[in-house]
């Protein structure tokens, strides 16, 4: 199939495919007139990589997944440290997010938004502390 058809049945979108193709993650055939010829198994790596991208996995830990689906004698070991390598990194992500609201909501608790000039969300993005 060509690559319109192949994103259509992935429901990635052709410039994506066409990165994908450039950095090896698939590997499409060739048809006679030179275009890309998409497979079924193209497609299932394809949706298989936007799964996984969905759920935040890089484009290298991407190639390791794909790796890994490829060999038969994988350890299911492996693919598990992965993914437990990757709920830790989402842990992180969501605690310094967290503390970024705490701040960002301490500071519009702490800013009057009315007509005067003087804020505190603005001073700290300045850097300047006040001790009123």
């Amino acid at each position: 199939m060509n690559i319109g058809h192949a994103a259509d049945a992935s429901g990635l979108p052709t410039k994506t495919i066409r990165y994908y193709e450039e950095i090896e993650l698939v590997r499409p055939g060739r048809a006679e007139n030179g275009y890309r010829d998409y497979s079924d198994n193209d497609v299932h790596r394809l949706r298989f990589l936007q799964r996984a991208r969905g759920l935040g996995f890089s484009i290298d830990e991407c190639r390791s997944l794909l790796s890994l689906y490829d060999d038969e004698g994988r350890a299911s070991a492996d693919v598990k440290a992965m993914a437990l390598d990757k709920i830790s990194e989402i842990d992180s992500k969501i605690s310094e997010l967290r503390s970024l609201r705490n701040t960002l909501s301490n500071l519009a608790k702490n800013c009057h938004g009315d007509d005067r000039p003087d804020c505190p969300i603005i001073d700290d993005l300045a850097g300047i502390f006040r001790h009123d």
